[in-house]
């Protein structure tokens, strides 16, 4: 796939997304006018973790506490109830209030907007400042997980080995406007369609413009 065929299946593309799930994150962010605050909290309590225990536990730590201030102020064990079962609970809760304090200290309370400030707070990688950027801020980033990793390779459109590889390649040859979609769309489509082994090749709609790197085998 190269940029002309991008062009052409992107319609497509948000065409067969819409009758799909969205992730719960882009849901939130529309809920909550793209809070940057509840967009890093949630981004660090979806770490392997469902998207359905992802979304209870974000609504009931932030009944609790919806602002740094508040939640710099949450005890750690009300935190840990707040956001069982999520995986590594007693970490996150360390790790929420911990970058609470020093977005209080540090950032007069608000989330950074940019990503190099982002990716000097404790426990934010890539993919969480990208969304926070994107989806908080409405800004411009590139927020690479495992299903936009797959599925650009899978096209052909880049070829890389990790996801941080496939963030920098496509900050060379995506074009700009479509940064801030390509997570949602492709987190929903990888869910959805064109999963990791045996993708539904058959209900794609942009499958003409794929070029099946390393599918094997498709239903």
């Amino acid at each position: 796939m190269d940029n002309q065929s991008l062009r052409k299946a992107w319609p497509l593309l948000k065409r067969q997304v819409r009758e799909l799930n969205v992730p719960w994150l882009e849901k939130m962010a529309r809920l909550h006018s793209s809070d940057p605050f509840r967009i890093l909290i949630s981004c660090i309590l979806s770490f392997r973790t469902q998207d359905r225990t992802t979304g209870d536990a974000s609504e009931r730590l932030f009944r609790l506490a919806s602002h740094p201030e508040d939640m710099a102020e949450l005890g750690i064990r009300e935190i840990e109830r707040a956001i069982y079962p999520v995986g590594f609970y007693r970490v996150k809760a360390r790790r929420i209030r911990e970058l609470s304090r020093v977005i209080v200290e540090r950032y007069n309370g608000r989330v950074p907007d940019k990503l190099d400030e982002l990716l000097r707070l404790k426990g934010v990688g890539r993919k969480t400042a990208n969304l926070v950027i994107t989806l908080g801020y409405r800004g411009d980033g590139i927020c690479v997980d495992t299903h936009v990793h797959r599925i650009t390779n899978r096209w052909g459109y880049v070829k890389t080995e990790t996801p941080e590889e496939t963030e920098f390649a496509l900050r060379k040859k995506l074009p700009r406007r479509y940064w801030r979609e390509i997570n949602g769309l492709l987190v929903a489509f990888g869910q959805g369609i064109c999963k990791p082994l045996s993708p539904f090749c058959s209900r794609c709609r942009i499958s003409m413009y794929c070029d099946k790197v390393g599918v094997r085998r498709h239903r």
